[in-house]
């Protein structure tokens, strides 16, 4: 059943590491906001010490992630095995949102894939590590990763992508400002 670790161990990193998805959770401080839940595959997550993580976030409908983070600072991470043996692992923190404009945005984003359509990277301070068994979670068999996203992005173009930011990722849908609203 649940157990705590004091931080993300070298075998919870090797768990991480062979999850082809992973799950954010986050919400706005408002008892009326939603809270968001988003999937996210394609690699993009990494491992910076065993308190800090990183992932690179993709052009998308939204950007409340990155709302909620600027507001309150709060996000989870959930990674689910679908394969054997059954686990679930929470990471629990505060995260903040790095920009192209940063000046550690390049540091960062040399640890990633170079993939059409990056917005940003989300990096989070762990504050609880924390597994569970997983044990109803069903069976489900890899196939590979979507390119839908990285076709759309590479089709638009880097002036397409940012008047697409500029038109859908700067506001929450509940009102809140992202980062990308100050660029």
């Amino acid at each position: 059943m649940a157990k705590v670790f004091d931080c993300i161990t070298e075998e919870l990193q090797n768990f991480i590491a062979s999850q082809h998805i992973f799950f954010v959770g986050s919400a706005p401080l408002s008892a009326t906001g939603h809270v968001n839940l988003s999937p996210k595959g394609l690699e993009s997550f990494r491992i910076l010490s065993a308190h800090q993580v990183a992932y690179l976030d993709f052009t998308g409908s939204g950007n409340e992630t990155s709302a909620h983070l600027q507001e309150n600072g709060r996000i989870t991470f959930m990674f689910c095995a679908f394969e054997e043996p059954p686990r679930i692992l929470r990471l629990y923190g505060q995260g903040y949102t790095i920009l192209p404009s940063s000046p550690d945005w390049n540091n960062l984003y040399s640890l990633f894939p170079q993939i059409p359509g990056t917005r940003q990277i989300i990096v989070a301070d762990i504050e609880r590590v924390q597994s569970s068994c997983g044990f109803a979670v069903p069976l489900y068999e890899y196939q590979s990763q979507r390119q839908t996203l990285v076709n759309w992005a590479s089709k638009k173009g880097e002036p397409g992508i940012q008047e697409y930011q500029q038109q859908k990722n700067i506001i929450s849908i509940d009102g809140l400002p992202t980062p990308l609203n100050n660029t």
